[in-house]
């Protein structure tokens, strides 16, 4: 089995219909962590003014079985296969023909694009595998953002400790470098969102970019640091300002930092050496 496995092409194959599947999962990620966690805050509330707790108190990403949001008929197992059912039903529910949003095929194409990519990339490996896991995380989080502006700590924590984890091994950096990569992402933002704060009055950013700029300096270490946020940055600047005069909303109008730390550690996942030596260069005099 391990010698198919060496095969560039079926291990990219492998990794692309990996990637669909778990692009599937992620969508349900999506969708029912940020409820879940409310659920949690209910029943925390609850609990505390000695109140009954609601009964979706008890969602999780298992239970109950998902249903079209219209008419909560049950999703069949042949409407889950990825991508394809979307385009059998032609973006409609099977029973009451609503629309099926267009979001759920292009999270589980994007994620089997990027473990195909990843897996072509580095071959069969630890850094393949372990990049996998980093990708699947990053969607996740990215997903989540857009949709609440949060960064759960169910997600953000994990993949800092497997960060450290994974370079206990120096698959992607030293674990000093590591450590210390976690420290200055966390301090780097936490030091800009006080400053900001004492200077507006106002809250800039949320902890969960702290977390999860962390999280990228355990992988990548604090090396990667000024380089993901230069690009995070950038790339945010660009594309909020285009949304703003687009949607013609005020500049006081939050907008998730996440989705662009997310896209700055996917650079440096497949370019982040390339990326850190040419900044360095540029950098010195």
């Amino acid at each position: 089995m391990l010698h198919l496995l060496s095969d560039p092409v079926l291990f990219t194959l492998i990794c692309g219909a990996v990637g669909l599947i778990i692009g599937s999962f992620l969508n349900v990620v999506i969708l029912r962590l940020p409820r879940m966690m409310e659920s949690q805050w209910q029943k925390d509330c609850c609990e505390l003014m000695d109140q009954p707790i609601p009964s979706d108190a008890t969602l999780s990403l298992a239970h109950p079985r998902s249903t079209c949001p219209q008419c909560d008929a049950p999703i069949r197992a042949w409407h889950n296969i990825p991508v394809l059912s979307w385009l059998i039903l032609r973006g409609r529910c099977a029973d009451c023909s609503a629309t099926i949003s267009i979001r759920y095929p292009i999270i589980e194409l994007v994620t089997g694009v990027l473990f195909a990519v990843a897996a072509w990339r580095f071959g069969f490996s630890a850094e393949a595998l372990s990049a996998l896991v980093l990708i699947a995380f990053l969607i996740a989080l990215t997903g989540i953002d857009l949709d609440t502006q949060l960064l759960p700590d169910a997600l953000t924590l994990p993949l800092l400790w497997v960060g450290l984890g994974v370079n206990l091994f120096q698959v992607w950096t030293t674990l000093p470098a590591a450590v210390v990569g976690a420290m200055l992402g966390y301090g780097a933002l936490w030091s800009v969102y006080w400053a900001f704060k004492l200077v507006t009055g106002k809250e800039g950013m949320g902890y969960g970019d702290f977390k999860l700029l962390a999280a990228l300096g355990a992988w990548f270490g604090w090396q990667a640091i000024p380089l993901i946020i230069l690009l995070s940055s950038l790339v945010g600047a660009l594309l909020g300002l285009t949304i703003l005069a687009l949607t013609r909303q005020g500049r006081n109008t939050p907008m998730p930092f996440g989705p662009y730390l997310s896209g700055a550690g996917l650079l440096a996942l497949f370019y982040g050496d390339t990326l850190v030596t040419q900044y360095l260069q540029w950098m010195t005099p």
